[in-house]
């Protein structure tokens, strides 16, 4: 399994020769390498219906004929679109053939903001749980601390975790350093931070604080990977 860090929360696991790519938000991040243009996947991953979370949801899945997987509520707003939708809803988990997919909760907002200045309802925010390769992978989305947390990490043997650190918005290091001890993740992904200024966070100090704690993890420049087999990990650009 592949791992590649698009930036912001952006991930994209290439698997079984399948890519799901979960909440692309490159044409509005100035530190994206990567444009909408140079992806090709298969499916999209949504977490929650804010716009650095969907902004390249739409062109990437038209130009791939990629199928959107989101809530109902944000899976419907994309259907309109004439776009090819899977609607689910937290708990519920979807098989793609390659990998199964299940959803889980996220304590956050979600907001589709329309052209007229509009706001409408996103539905709820949430996280996936993704395994394909005999592999689990937690994208937590965006994001605070709660306790249940524990009891995913209990219900899951979590090889990689997707956390956020970037504080105002989604939880901070402290309280990410507590996620990543309840789930239990034998790797930590920190996501969410430096885009804007008020996430700005040192992901290399929160590795090593990862570290301390006894857990490994891996602050990736955007445009880097990982590589994932049940013998371990291997990064590189």
């Amino acid at each position: 399994m592949e791992i590649t860090y698009h930036g912001h929360s952006c991930i994209q696991i290439v698997t079984e020769g399948k890519s799901l790519l979960i909440d692309p938000f490159l044409r509005g991040n100035p530190l994206a390498v990567t444009k909408p243009e140079d992806i090709r996947t298969d499916y999209i991953l949504l977490t929650h219906a804010h716009t650095d979370h969907i902004l390249d949801a739409e062109p990437i899945a038209r130009a791939n004929e990629a199928t959107i997987v989101a809530t109902f509520e944000l899976a419907t707003y994309m259907s309109w679109k004439k776009l090819k939708t899977i609607d689910m809803n937290i708990g519920g988990t979807v098989d793609l053939g390659f990998a199964k997919v299940k959803m889980i909760q996220a304590f956050h907002s979600s907001g589709i903001f329309l052209e007229d200045g509009q706001i409408i309802y996103g539905g709820m925010p949430a996280g996936f749980i993704v395994e394909a390769e005999g592999l689990t992978l937690l994208h937590a989305g965006d994001t605070a601390l709660f306790s249940d947390m524990k009891m995913i990490g209990e219900r899951h043997s979590i090889d990689v975790a997707i956390l956020p650190i970037g504080d105002h918005f989604t939880m901070g290091p402290d309280d990410a350093l507590q996620a990543a001890e309840w789930y239990g993740a034998k790797h930590v992904i920190p996501v969410h931070y430096n885009t804007f200024p008020p996430i700005r966070q040192d992901s290399e100090a929160f590795v090593r604080r990862l570290e301390a704690q006894g857990q490994c993890g891996s602050a990736l420049a955007p445009g880097e990977k990982l590589e994932i087999t049940a013998a371990g990990l291997r990064g590189g650009k």
